[in-house]
C-alpha cells in the first residue's frame, strides 16, 4: 500500500505489508515487539477508583464509615455551639439582673416603710414583673434552714427555739436566676443550744439522785 505520510511535495514512502515474500514465496516472519502488534496501554485507573478485580464491597463499607462518623462530628459540633450560646446568653442576662438588684433593695425598703405609694408603686411593680418575666426570684425568709451554698451568715447565735441552724433575721434577700445564684442571702443564723450549755444541763441531770427522799435522816421503814 502506498502512502503519503510527508506532504504533497515530498517522495511517496512505500510500505510493504504483505505477509508473502513475492520473491521467495515464503511467509515472512512479523518482528517482535513491532508497533503494529503492540496491544493498546490501558488507561491506569483514577484516583479512589477501585481497581479491577478489588473488593468494592470493603472500599463501600469504609466510605460509609466515613460518611458516618462525619455526620457524628457535625452533629456534636452543632450541640456544643448551641450549648455555648445559650451559657453565654444566660451569663450576659445574669450580668444584667445583678446591676438591677441595688434598685430592687430600694424598692423593698420603701415597701417596707411605707412610702411606695402613687406612680412609684407602679413602677416598681413594672420593674418586678419585667425582672421575673426573666427568670429572677428572690429567696430568704425567716425559718429557713440556713444553706451555706446560698445564705451568707452574718451573725450567729443560739437559741432554744429552733432544732436546727436556722436563719433567724434577713438582712438581705437572695436572688437566683433558674438554678444561678445572682446574690445569696445575707443572714443571722442560730442553732439549737449552746454545747457547753447543753453538756452542763447534762452532767448536772446525771448526777442529781434519782430518789429525792433517799439520803434523809429517819427515813427508814425500821419501826424500832
Amino acid at each position: 500500500m502506498n502512502t503519503r505520510e510527508n506532504g504533497p511535495d515530498q517522495e511517496p514512502v512505500i510500505r510493504d505489508k504483505r505477509k508473502i515474500d513475492p520473491e521467495t514465496g515464503k511467509a515472512r516472519e512479523t518482528a517482535a515487539g513491532g508497533a503494529d502488534e503492540q496491544a493498546p496501554p490501558q488507561a491506569a485507573p483514577a484516583d479512589g477508583a477501585a481497581a479491577p478485580g478489588g473488593d468494592i464491597a470493603d472500599d463501600l463499607a469504609e466510605r460509609t464509615r466515613d460518611l458516618q462518623r462525619l455526620q457524628a462530628e457535625y452533629s456534636n459540633y452543632r450541640k456544643r455551639v448551641e450549648r455555648d450560646r445559650v451559657a453565654v446568653r444566660e451569663q450576659a442576662t445574669a450580668a444584667a439582673l445583678a446591676e438591677l438588684l441595688p434598685v430592687l433593695d430600694d424598692i423593698g425598703r420603701a415597701r417596707e416603710h411605707g412610702e411606695l405609694t402613687g406612680g412609684f408603686a407602679k413602677v416598681a411593680e413594672s420593674l418586678e414583673g419585667v425582672l421575673t418575666k426573666l427568670g429572677l426570684s428572690a429567696f430568704g425568709a425567716k425559718g429557713d434552714p440556713f444553706d451555706p451554698t446560698v445564705h451568707e451568715a452574718l451573725m450567729h447565735s443560739y437559741s432554744p427555739d429552733v432544732t436546727e441552724p436556722s436563719c433567724v433575721e434577713i438582712f438581705q434577700p437572695g436572688y437566683r436566676m433558674g438554678e444561678r445564684v445572682i446574690r445569696p442571702a445575707r443572714v443571722a443564723v442560730a442553732e439549737p443550744a449552746e454545747p457547753a450549755a447543753a453538756e452542763g444541763e447534762a452532767a448536772a441531770e446525771a448526777e442529781a439522785p434519782a430518789d429525792p427522799e433517799a439520803g434523809r435522816p429517819g427515813s427508814g421503814s425500821d419501826d424500832n
